[in-house]
């Protein structure tokens, strides 16, 4: 049986997939093996945070999810989105509210 907590967070995933497509910030364009072979944190140098979100972040979570891999133990998604969308905050209001309650999941204290 599935824990509450790993439903809540795999439920958020899909919320912040559609948010990322509601704001049209959703691409079919697949980055390069090397921009998704980033070793750099969020791959800021090789894409946007948004491709991030979709390339990197939303697939390596599902895996975790669906091979019952450990969570990560922290999250600081929040505060980068707090940083790439400090000229957006209306646009991003609800990505950044998705994206706190993702962080507050993923923490062990939760």
């Amino acid at each position: 049986m599935m824990e509450q907590r790993i439903l809540d967070i795999a439920d958020h995933l899909l919320l912040i997939e559609r948010e990322l497509q509601v704001q049209g910030w959703w691409t079919e364009q697949v980055p390069s093996a090397e921009a998704l072979a980033s070793v750099v944190p969020f791959a800021v140098d090789v894409m946007t945070f948004e491709q991030w979100l979709q390339w990197i972040f939303l697939p390596r979570m599902k895996l975790i999810i669906e091979h019952g891999h450990p969570l990560p133990n922290a999250s600081g998604i929040l505060v980068m989105a707090e940083t790439v969308f400090v000229d957006r905050p209306e646009q991003s209001r609800e990505l950044r509210r998705l994206l706190a309650a993702f962080d507050q999941l993923i923490s062990p204290s939760a």
